[in-house]
């Protein structure tokens, strides 16, 4: 997946795609209400796939939900295709372990 920096255009165009993320500067974020321990096992899925990928999420686990948010540290702190692509594989994971949007 490509490490290249994307232009403003391009990222509000990929969040068009993803709905519930939203920028914040250069990461993009999203928050699940889910309890604490299936919060736990939801995010070690999304460890296996951000180790498969080569891609990772800073994660934020609370009591009744977890805040994702994703940006690409080896391109100068900017937004890449890598970041979508990843944003798309943990809303699949959530939805699998059905968690819900939440307003942080």
């Amino acid at each position: 997946m490509g490490k290249d920096p994307l232009s403003d255009g391009e990222i509000a165009a990929k969040l068009a795609e993803l709905p519930g993320w939203a920028r914040e500067g250069n990461t993009i974020t999203r928050t699940f209400g889910i309890r604490y321990h299936g919060g736990v096992a939801m995010i070690v899925n999304v460890a296996d796939v951000e180790r498969l990928v080569g891609h990772h999420a800073d994660i934020d686990l609370r009591w009744d939900h977890v805040r994702f948010g994703i940006t690409t540290h080896d391109a100068g702190h900017r937004l890449t295709a890598a970041d979508f692509d990843l944003a798309a594989r943990i809303d699949r994971i959530a939805a699998a372990h059905q968690a819900q949007p939440h307003n942080a």
